[in-house]
Formats: C-alpha cells, sequence, structure tokens
C-alpha cells in the first residue's frame, strides 16, 4: 500500500469562489477552508508512526474531507443527478434530503434531479421519470424507510448512461450504493474521461453489511445491528420459555458477519454466533452441533445468531446461482441448520423446541435511527463540498473518526471482513462462551 493509491482525481484547476464562509477567527477549526496539506492518517498506532519515521517514509493518508475555498463548478450552472441502487438500507432517504439541502442552502444549486430505480433510471429504453428534487420533497422523506427514488440490481449500457449526462447536461451524479454500484460507478468515470467530458461521480457508500474497504463504518449498519438487539431479546424470550429451548435468528451479512457480531454483543444474551469468516463443522465432538447440546445440557435454551453468508460450504456440491447485479447467491444457512438441528437432536431422542426467525427485509427497509440519520447528513454534505471542488471517481468514507476522500478503485479492491483473530471477534467468544475453534481435528 502506497501513498499515490490513495489520490483521489480532479477535474482540473478551481477557479469559483466558494460561497461558503469561512470563519473570521484565525484561532478556530470550524469552517475552515481545507487545503492540500489536510490529511487523514491511515495507520494512528505508535508501532505506526515509529515505523514510518525509522524508514523515512511519508505516512500514507487519505485526503480529508470538507468545504474548499475555490471551487471548480460555478454553482449558478451547474446540474446535479442522483441515483440510488441495489438493496434497500436504513439512511437512504437521509442521504437524498441531506444532498438535496446542502446544494440548495449553502451553494444555492437548485437544478437537482432523481434517476429512478438505480442506473435503469440512465438507461432510455426503461422509460423511467426523472424526478425533480427540491428542498420542500424531501423535507419529511427521512422519517420513512427505503428510497424515493426506488432501486434496482443489475448492469447497464455505460454509454447509453454517460450518453443520458451528456444530453440532460449534468454536472455531478451522485452515485449511493454498495459494490456493484460503485463498479458501476467507476465504469461511467472511465467512459466520461475517455470522452474528455467535465461531469463528475461522487460514491457514497451503501451496504448495511459494513464490509466496504477503507471505511469503518457504512450508513445503515448501526440502525441494522440496534433492531436486530431488539429482535434477539424477544427470541431470547422464546427460548428461554421452553425447555431446551432454541432460537434460531439469522441476520444479513452475504461475506462479513459484522451485523451478527455488533447485535450479539449489544444484548449479551447470545450463545452462540456463527459468520462467514469462521470455519465450523455440525458433526463430531467439537462441531457445532455437540457444543449446542451442551449448552443446552446446562441451562435448558440457547439464542443463536447466524450470519447469511457463514456455512456455505455445506453447498458445495449445490448449483451456483447469482442474482442481477452478478453476486453469487448464498443458500439459506438458516433454514439449513434449523433442519440439521431438529434431525439430529430427533435422532437422539433429544428433546428440544427450536424458532427460526428471519428479519432481514424487515431490518433493511426501517428508517435509520437517530445516530445514523446524523452520519447521513454528514456523508452526504461532506460529499457535496468534495464533489464541488472538482473530485472525481471518489469515495466519501470515514476513518479515525474523520471524514476522508478516496479512490473507488480502493474501496472495491476487496471486502471488510471480521479478523477472526483480533479483538471484535475475541469479545464475541468472552460474550457468548462459545468454543474459539468449531472444527474437528
Amino acid at each position: 500500500m502506497e501513498l499515490k493509491d490513495f489520490q483521489v482525481k480532479t477535474l482540473g484547476k478551481n477557479n469559483v469562489k466558494s460561497p461558503l464562509l469561512q470563519s473570521p477567527r484565525t484561532d478556530s477549526s470550524s469552517y475552515r477552508f481545507l487545503n492540500d496539506m489536510d490529511r487523514v492518517l491511515y495507520d494512528t498506532t505508535l508501532e505506526g508512526f515509529n515505523k514510518t519515521v525509522s524508514e523515512n517514509n511519508e505516512p500514507i493518508s487519505f485526503e480529508k474531507a470538507g468545504p474548499h475555498e475555490k471551487l471548480f463548478f460555478e454553482p449558478a450552472k451547474t446540474k446535479v443527478g442522483i441515483v440510488t441502487c441495489g438493496g434497500l438500507c436504513p439512511g437512504l432517504n437521509d442521504v437524498i434530503r441531506s444532498i438535496v439541502n446542502q446544494l440548495h442552502y449553502r451553494y444555492d444549486i437548485n437544478r437537482v434531479i432523481g434517476f429512478k430505480y438505480g442506473f435503469e433510471g440512465l438507461v432510455p429504453e426503461y422509460n423511467h421519470e426523472v424526478v425533480e428534487l427540491t428542498p420542500q420533497m424531501v423535507e419529511n422523506i427521512h422519517i420513512t424507510g427505503g428510497t424515493i427514488l426506488g432501486s434496482s440490481r443489475g448492469n447497464q449500457d455505460v454509454s447509453q448512461m454517460v450518453d443520458t449526462l451528456e444530453i440532460m447536461n449534468i454536472n455531478i451524479l451522485f452515485c449511493i450504493g454498495g459494490d456493484g454500484t460503485l463498479h458501476g460507478a467507476h465504469a461511467l468515470h472511465e467512459e466520461i474521461e475517455k470522452r474528455k467530458l467535465k461531469i463528475a461521480i461522487a460514491g457514497i457508500p451503501k451496504t448495511i453489511d459494513n464490509d466496504i474497504n477503507l471505511i469503518e463504518k457504512s450508513f445503515g449498519f448501526e440502525t441494522a445491528f440496534t433492531i436486530a438487539n431488539d429482535i434477539i431479546r424477544y427470541a431470547h424470550n422464546e427460548a428461554e420459555g421452553a425447555y431446551n429451548g432454541i432460537a434460531l435468528l439469522k441476520l444479513m451479512g452475504r461475506h462479513s458477519g459484522f451485523i451478527a457480531a455488533n447485535a450479539a454483543l449489544s444484548i449479551q444474551e447470545v450463545n452462540f454466533v456463527l459468520v462467514p469468516e469462521m470455519d465450523f463443522d455440525l458433526y463430531g465432538p467439537y462441531g457445532f452441533l455437540k457444543q449446542l447440546r451442551k449448552r443446552l445440557e446446562t441451562r435448558h435454551h440457547a439464542v443463536v445468531v447466524v450470519a447469511e453468508g457463514a456455512g456455505q460450504k455445506f453447498f458445495e456440491n449445490m448449483e451456483v446461482e447469482f442474482d442481477a447485479s452478478g453476486n453469487k447467491k448464498n443458500y439459506d444457512i438458516g433454514l439449513y441448520l434449523k433442519e440439521k438441528i431438529k434431525e439430529e437432536f430427533t435422532a437422539k431422542d433429544f428433546r428440544h423446541t427450536i424458532k427460526y426467525i428471519d428479519p432481514s427485509y424487515i431490518i433493511r427497509s426501517a428508517p435509520a435511527n437517530a445516530n445514523d440519520s446524523k452520519f447521513c447528513s454528514l456523508l452526504a454534505k461532506n460529499a457535496v463540498h468534495a464533489v464541488l471542488a472538482g473530485r472525481t471517481d471518489f469515495v466519501i468514507g470515514n476513518w479515525n473518526g474523520q471524514f476522508t476522500l478516496l479512490p473507488i478503485t480502493e474501496t472495491v479492491s476487496k471486502s471488510k471482513r471480521i479478523d477472526i483473530n483480533g479483538e471484535l471477534w475475541w469479545n464475541i467468544l468472552e460474550s457468548t462462551g462459545q468454543p474459539n475453534r468449531m472444527i474437528n481435528p
């Protein structure tokens, strides 16, 4: 990893004076315009600092997000588009609302349109309507979940989408979505660059799974595990209310188990957390079913939380299917575990009761909680600052408590995953009391 990996592209020289007012106090960091030296360190540990000093290297850092004194785009002549793609996630409407309000009230940009149903909205053959977005229209949209623009999955013709941006005189496009959306946004940038157009592409990363590389927290994640906290509490009541009662709860997490792990830590009532990052066996002396039975024999109830991407090795001989975005579909590990638990305990005449709960669609379509809503607002505001200053092909993120800019290519290079040897997983083992390995020798 090198410093140059985190250099964000710009469209050209900034010559337009920002309408924002800088703080008159020279000793205040509030409302201070950024300069090229404002960067956020990647590694803030003492070990990392000493290593950089000893090797006489410049430390790796991200560009800091925030307002600029000079802009690339002249607000009075700027037209902005917004698109939301992929699955639903708490906070989508909050992001849309904050972009519109920041553009209108802070930069006096009044031409903002929303393309309906994801990237399909940029392809003429779908004939989706285009929505004019005003502060009045978005005033209360954050109260409800989902997205007022609708969403879709799947690749679209990049050339046709850029044609639409050209024909409609769009100067800036905000792409709100996850891994597939960001890949699409980068493809748009490449086509725009090929045509030598001055159109900026800004990515606002959306994934309820919190698995975006080099970004500490994605919007909607906190709301997701907060809602899961309540569901686990009710599931625990179900389990405890029956002799050898088992509550099996499946949560989102295609490649990473952050929701399952954080929900479990937030309530301290979960006895087993199964995530994609950990391997486990079902049978044998160290397998999950043996450990589950031990728990029931001791306490007579158990709560199991499994992330949707866990245990996919049990389906290796099944036909592989893909969704519209080209993502490999996971087989339902929740239903599989329910059947295997029932099959094993029934065959061995072990009395038990099992309740299976899958709240995934309820969680992802919920409105954002207060802290997530605040986070969405700050993401949007900082994305607007950056894109008006001519930054393009970037993602707005956060690192070490500060908002950052980084190239789209870096965020989609790999998924962020739980380190099974790290502190988060160590805390899970302490909280649940589950074995640190459920693999047979």
